[in-house]
């Protein structure tokens, strides 16, 4: 929306649209971010406001002063070597939530909306269905985007989350203060499932999620250096072969899922059918199930804990 542009707005609007139609290289995991939404994304924080490029997307664009041209000018220079959209802004929306994104914890992607979609349908349609409240552990919790989404969905979900990154969790309860979820949502720093390593929480949660590092050691360094350097590696690299997170997860989550809950986690391209194998080979789970993306890929599965 550019109705409120002056002549003179419009066209620098369309020359930075331009510049960066030519020199932007958005990544496939972030299709939100093209040129358009970028620099209108840009042009609101010139101006002083905060906004993931979706949220950008939708309000009008406010006339350019000779000072938030400058700024503007600098913001699109800093994009265009690299540094990632949602670390210029502080914003990122995940599952129609704005959310503060920062260098601390890897900024959430669309893809992993599917995690998110289908924890929520599984705690409607499978727990909450059948019972009044519903207890949920969130590990690898990053900023805390799946864990605000499942509480932020039913007021019944209480979601406990952790991550081994203490500046992750710091980030998440930013976001969990953000968006006024404190009562239903806490946060924990640790390795997995040891921040929950209490007879209260032993056999006790209806659904575990997690969004784990998934990616190779040797893959990492094939990455775009627009993640490789400015987003935590922690985050992304999942040991010599990608599955040293899931493996553990899931020899160690029966211990924290009660009879009949569910455990349910993002996979990497191509990893679904050997991990769904490893699921049923498993005397601890049955009802191994996948969620494939627009592609057909299974990009989450979900097992049930005998």
């Amino acid at each position: 929306m550019t109705q409120a542009l002056d002549t003179a707005s419009t066209a620098l609007f369309e020359r930075l649209r331009g510049r960066l139609e030519g020199l932007l290289q958005a990544l496939p995991d972030k299709p939100e971010e093209t040129a358009d939404s970028t620099l209108r994304c840009l042009w609101h924080l010139a101006g002083g406001v905060a906004l993931s490029p979706d949220a950008a997307m939708e309000l009008p664009l406010a006339p350019a002063s000779p000072a938030m041209q400058e700024v503007l000018e600098r913001l699109i220079e800093q994009r265009v070597t690299g540094i990632p959209l949602a670390h210029l802004s502080g914003r990122q929306r995940f599952m129609g939530l704005e959310l503060l994104a920062s260098p601390e914890a890897l900024i959430p992607r669309r893809e992993t909306e599917l995690l998110a979609r289908s924890a929520i349908a599984t705690l409607r349609d499978k727990v909450l269905a059948e019972r009044d409240s519903a207890l949920v552990l969130d590990i690898c919790t990053g900023c805390g985007n799946v864990a605000v989404a499942m509480a932020h969905s039913d007021p019944r979900i209480r979601v406990y989350a952790a991550d081994l990154s203490t500046e992750a969790v710091d980030l998440a309860r930013r976001n969990v203060d953000h968006l006024g979820l404190a009562d239903r949502v806490e946060l924990r720093s640790g390795d997995l499932l040891q921040p929950f390593d209490e007879p209260r929480f032993e056999r006790a949660a209806d659904l575990i999620t997690c969004n784990p590092p998934y990616i190779s050691t040797k893959k990492m360094e094939q990455m775009p250096s627009e993640i490789v350097s400015f987003e935590p590696r922690l985050a992304f690299d999942g040991g010599a072969l990608g599955v040293k997170i899931l493996q553990r997860m899931i020899r160690e989550a029966p211990k924290f899922l009660r009879a009949g809950g569910w455990l349910l986690f993002e996979v990497g391209l191509g990893q679904g059918p050997a991990v769904m194998q490893r699921l049923s080979s498993s005397s601890a789970y049955d009802e191994v199930a996948g969620f494939s993306d627009a592609e057909g890929q299974v990009r989450c599965v979900i097992a049930r804990c005998r």
